[in-house]
């Protein structure tokens, strides 16, 4: 399905969805993280994933063959992604949800400095600016949780890294493969790769009971369609008008996790999620804005 420039408001509601549903999912993981082996936690979240999604794609007919020259890059795409929720989950042991999302927000400006330094893509001194800053409000989230629970403090940032280079690979192959097929194909990757795991938690599924193995399916079913609903918001509103309200997800997962934890940023750690989120938010402004310069612009002679 193409994106439809004038159903801006379900895209605006599926991705605000998506912001509810990303740190409803991680509070999940947090809650299962004291009795729910990390391994455990990553492999059934990608198996709820495949059994959602292959169904889709089946009915869709388009199979499950990728285009040539792609496999290695869908390998690589379910590597970052075991590896970045595995981190997002092990940092979610340690650290208050809001404090884990702020830190893990600071991906934008990886990804910024990440196309400058290894694509070589032009950034102005204003975004390396708005980048630095940014850093700086991450280390104020960071600083008391370091106190406190030491190196693990640090996890967020390795979610950063690595959602940062799993971004730079999607939007290799985006154009190539459908959204839900990627992720599918992503999800069978991700079991065959993790299966060796279960001759490990085979005796801890077992053990576990009916309350666990229904939060652990719910965590799963979340994901995905935490996933989905970004995917799909994006063909009814510009990614211009969308990428702003990812930052919603830091004081819904503030709010969730009052809720559920009792967790709330301390001092610091709030000034410094606010200098994030602000530092954030005039990257993707003003990225937007060039973009659109850059559209308008007459083409060289």
């Amino acid at each position: 399905m193409s994106q439809t420039a004038d159903r801006p408001f379900l895209g605006i509601m599926l991705m605000l969805a998506f912001c509810v549903l990303a740190p409803l999912g991680d509070s999940m993981a947090k809650l299962l993280g004291g009795a729910v082996s990390l391994s455990m936690l990553v492999f059934v979240r990608f198996a709820v994933q495949a059994i959602i999604l292959v169904p889709l794609v089946w009915r869709n007919g388009t199979g499950f063959s990728l285009p040539k020259g792609t496999l290695h890059w869908t390998l690589l795409r379910t590597v970052l992604h075991i590896a970045g929720i595995g981190l997002m989950f092990s940092a979610l042991r340690y650290l208050p949800l809001a404090d884990t999302l702020a830190i893990a927000f600071v991906m934008p400006f990886i990804m910024l400095l990440l196309g400058h330094f290894v694509m070589d893509e032009e950034v102005g001194k204003h975004r390396m600016v708005a980048c630095f800053i940014g850093f700086i409000g991450t280390l104020l989230v960071i600083q008391p949780n370091f106190v406190e629970v030491g190196f693990p403090a640090l996890l967020p940032l390795g979610v950063a890294v690595v959602f940062a280079l799993f971004m730079m690979v999607t939007r290799n192959i985006a154009q190539q493969i459908d959204a839900v097929k990627l992720q599918a194909v992503s999800g069978l990757q991700a079991c065959a790769l993790l299966l060796p795991v279960l001759a490990y938690t085979a005796p801890e599924i077992t053990a576990l009971d009916s309350g666990t193995i229904a939060m652990l399916l719910v965590l799963g079913v979340i994901g995905t369609l935490a996933h989905l609903f970004m995917t799909w918001s994006l063909r009814f509103a510009p990614a211009s008008t969308l990428a702003p309200m990812q930052y919603l997800e830091i004081p819904f997962g503030t709010a969730i996790g009052w809720a559920i934890f009792a967790d709330l940023p301390n001092g610091l750690a709030t000034f410094g999620i606010f200098i994030t989120m602000a530092a954030g938010l005039y990257v993707i402004i003003r990225e937007g804005r060039l973009s659109v310069r850059a559209t308008k612009a007459p083409p060289a002679a």
